[in-house]
């Protein structure tokens, strides 16, 4: 019966004990609670995420505003305008993410705090999901340590060919997929197919697991550290080979996002994907000034997923989709 809920009343209940508990925990550690905009001029610039559209009449001449990907770009104009650490839970949009770990409505909870460093957000995230989830603190992993160790490539300095040619040696059908559908010369996208086939499987499993320091290609809104070669100050949790949540040392020169932005909106093109603006309010807060933090969102209806033992988003929602 399509009326009903897709998750049970104990499954219910317990999510809604886990919200309590993420209220407690921000409280206690001095976080303002805030609510943002779910309907912007702005979004997100990224490759990869895809925001859900209308069309804004009666005010004024019409004009296209975008469901959030997340709460990101008005909680940094927060902190801009003063914010201390804020935090939010928010439900979040992304066009055609449907399956056993995505819902095209969402909800996030994510959090900034004024002076973090790049540890000082890792610790955070690891305290976080330690409280929630009880499995004890993250262990720290580089994006580079996990492929040498379960790949045997390095990600940093391999070629592209080389990358390339390990994917098609060790997971062959995934390869032929991608060989017949993108550019082989899409070296993000191999290494993609590499962490989610053969690297996240054995990451967060007995003890959860931060991967950190990631490809400068893929810092999104994360600084660069000039290492050799340099890397992303930008970490992921993942607890039982899912992906929880993703965090930055957050970038603060507004040039830097402006290229971002651009370079994503090629990449976007070259999919055959609608550019997104690349002007926004946000890159204004940053040119006022956003001070030094560390951010980070955290996918709740994952963590409720893992806390109840089921298998399928839909059991954590009372409804999916599909019911909605």
């Amino acid at each position: 019966m399509s009326f009903l809920p897709t998750a049970d009343w104990p499954t219910l209940r317990l999510r809604a004990e886990l919200l309590r508990k993420t209220r407690a925990f921000f409280h206690e550690r001095g976080f303002l609670e805030v609510e943002t905009p779910i309907l912007s001029a702005d979004t997100v610039v990224d490759r990869h995420l895809d925001p859900l559209t209308t069309t804004l009449e009666g005010i004024g001449p019409p004009r296209t505003l975008y469901l959030q990907t997340s709460p990101e770009f008005a909680m940094k104009r927060l902190m801009a305008a003063g914010g201390e650490a804020i935090f939010q839970i928010a439900h979040a949009f992304r066009q055609g993410e449907r399956g056993a770990r995505h819902n095209p409505e969402f909800t996030l909870v994510e959090w900034y705090r004024k002076g973090d460093d790049y540890a000082a957000g890792m610790r955070l995230l690891s305290d976080f999901c330690e409280a929630l989830l009880g499995r004890g603190p993250a262990a720290c992993v580089t994006y580079r340590q996990a492929f040498l160790e379960h790949i045997g490539v390095d990600p940093l300095t391999a070629t592209t060919a080389d990358i390339a040619n390990v994917a098609r040696s060790r997971a062959p059908e995934a390869a032929a997929a991608f060989d017949s559908s993108a550019h082989p010369a899409d070296r993000d996208a191999w290494l993609d197919l590499l962490l989610t086939g053969l690297v996240e499987p054995h990451l967060g499993i007995g003890q959860p697991t931060i991967l950190c320091d990631y490809p400068p290609s893929q810092a999104a809104l994360a600084r660069v550290r000039n290492n050799d070669p340099p890397v992303a100050e930008r970490f992921e949790l993942y607890v039982d080979g899912f992906e929880l949540a993703n965090g930055y040392h957050e970038l603060l020169d507004a040039q830097t996002l402006l290229r971002r932005n651009e370079e994503s909106n090629q990449l976007r093109a070259a999919d055959g994907k609608p550019t997104l603006p690349a002007e926004s309010r946000l890159l204004a807060a940053m040119r006022h000034g956003l001070p030094p933090c560390t951010g980070c969102a955290l996918g709740f209806d994952r963590v409720v997923m893992l806390a109840a033992g089921k298998s399928d988003i839909a059991e954590v929602l009372p409804f999916p989709i599909e019911r909605a």
